[in-house]
This record gives C-alpha cells, sequence and structure tokens, in this order.
C-alpha cells in the first residue's frame, strides 16, 4: 500500500469575461491517499476502457488519471482530488507500480523465448485459481503477485535434462579438481 499527500491549494482570483467579474476559486485542504496496485484496481480500469492495460501502447493523461483513481482504497475521495497531483505524487505512484515488492529474483534463461500473450486481468484472475492461490491475494501488489505465480510456474516443470556435452564438461571438471585436490595425475 502506498501513501501520498495531495498538497492543500490557495485560493486563485479569476476572470469570468462573459459577466465581467472576478472570482476566487475554493481553497483545498490537502488530502492523504491511500493507494493499491493490485489484481483488483488493473481489473476496475480494464473494465472501463476495455483495453489491455500491459500494452506497450502509451496511455493517455486521462487513462493515467483513471488508473490511479482505480487503485484509491481511501473511501469518499471527490474527483477534483485527482487534477491536483502534484508531478511529485505522480512519480511517486510510478515508482511504486514499478516497485518489485518481492526479494524473489529470477535467472535469465538463454534460449527463452519471448511471451507474446496478452496478459489481462482475467487472465491473472484464470492463473491465480488454476494454481490454487486464494482470491484474497488480488489485494496484494501486482507485481509481487506476479511472481508469485511465476514460482509456482518455475517449481511445477520438470526437472530439465542435462545434455550429454554439459554432463562430459561438468565430469571433466569434478575430476580435474579432484586430481588437482589429491595431486594425482589420473
Amino acid at each position: 500500500m502506498l501513501l501520498i499527500t495531495v498538497p492543500a491549494t490557495e485560493p486563485i482570483e479569476m476572470y469570468n469575461e462573459e459577466t465581467n467579474e472576478f472570482f476566487y476559486t475554493k481553497a483545498e485542504k490537502e488530502q492523504t491517499l491511500q493507494l493499491e496496485h493490485s489484481l483488483l484496481s488493473l481489473s476496475k480500469w480494464e473494465s472501463k476502457w476495455c483495453k489491455i492495460f500491459f500494452s506497450k501502447e502509451e496511455k493517455t493523461h486521462e487513462e493515467t488519471i483513471d488508473y490511479i483513481r482505480c487503485m484509491v482504497i481511501t473511501p469518499n475521495v471527490g474527483d477534483d482530488i485527482f487534477n491536483r497531483l502534484s508531478k511529485e505524487n505522480i512519480d511517486t505512484i510510478n515508482n511504486y507500480i514499478q516497485a518489485p515488492m518481492t526479494a524473489t529474483t529470477f535467472r535469465k534463461e538463454q534460449d527463452a523465448k519471448p511471451n507474446r500473450e496478452r496478459i489481462t486481468s482475467e487472465l491473472v484472475y484464470y492463473w491465480m485459481f488454476s494454481l490454487g492461490i486464494p482470491k484474497e491475494c488480488e489485494k496484494w501488489h501486482l507485481n509481487r503477485l506476479l511472481t508469485l505465480i511465476r514460482v509456482f510456474n518455475v517449481k511445477n516443470q520438470p526437472p530439465k535434462k542435462t545434455s550429454k556435452r554439459d554432463l562430459m564438461s561438468r565430469n571433466a571438471a569434478l575430476n580435474a579438481a579432484r586430481r588437482k585436490q589429491l595431486n594425482s595425475k589420473g
């Protein structure tokens, strides 16, 4: 969960050209928001925009602000608060979205082919349920949930068979180390 504070605003003097009158905008107090980048927020956003969130296509400012709106778990937040988000607020939110939120890492596989599957919220729900991950995990940070799903996939794969070349090379290295350790020639 991320907490951000949206700064307060001072009243601003404005001019209405139609009525030829000056007026002041309303002053707003600062507000703290709780946000979660989760499968639940992703699902809300995709159901509204009918677009894939994890696409290479750049999101519009409106889509980005609406995703932030979907992330908010603070009750009774007015729509005007999203217009007051500072650049620092948005940078903090983007850093939170991109954070791994786990200590788990994976080795890069040399022969791995890039996955061209289009990942939607429904697909992630399918993965969750088929792996027996409880529905409560939909509120986890999305990157942590995706890492858990990947761990399941890695652990459920059958062990790779070692090629004859790799086996012979490993045995040769072991034999050389033993010869060196025992000061032997063979």
